[in-house]
């Protein structure tokens, strides 16, 4: 029992930010992917945080950023909430999630971020299904299996920003 107890409690990392971080598996997607002409970096800052940093742009129909993850597939079986250690810029931002890379759609949770550190906690079953904006007339995220997570901004007005991620795991 104790066993159990302890699994059910143990956080799987998904990614702990530090000077030495890979980001091989991180990859940035703005809007120029329909002509857009916002514009984003990510790269791990002096300090050892994770920085998503860039201008959103509302000319020629874009209007987002966003920087995705890749990796292998986590099975989430018993997870109830995702932890993700931030700091922000008063800003509101989309925590997106797919069960297999090449879903077409992703599981999207908004959060509006203060200019302070703070641990942001998204249950799991509060990831709705979006594809391109819309809301699609699916089930809720199970959180049974994970292929991919990503940060994206996107509040229809130009904005520059700037998100620094230090530690994303979910328990």
């Amino acid at each position: 029992m104790i066993l159990l107890f302890s699994i059910l409690l143990n956080p799987i990392l998904i990614f702990d930010f530090s000077k030495d971080s890979n980001l091989s598996n991180w990859k940035v997607v703005d809007d120029g992917v329909m002509g857009g002409v916002s514009s984003s970096d990510f790269f791990v800052d002096a300090n050892g945080n994770g920085t998503f940093k860039g201008t959103v742009s509302t000319d020629n129909n874009g209007g987002f950023c966003s920087v995705r993850h890749f990796f292998n597939p986590i099975k989430l079986t018993d997870k109830s909430v995702f932890k993700i250690r931030l700091k922000g810029d008063g800003k509101k931002y989309q925590f997106r999630v797919k069960k297999n890379q090449s879903d077409y759609y992703s599981y999207i949770y908004e959060f509006q971020t203060s200019t302070e550190w703070e641990t942001i906690e998204i249950p799991v079953t509060k990831l709705y299904a979006s594809f391109r904006g819309r809301t699609l007339q699916l089930p809720n995220y199970d959180g049974q299996s994970l292929e991919e997570i990503a940060f994206l901004i996107g509040n229809k007005r130009n904005e520059n920003f700037e998100l620094l991620i230090d530690k994303i795991e979910v328990e």
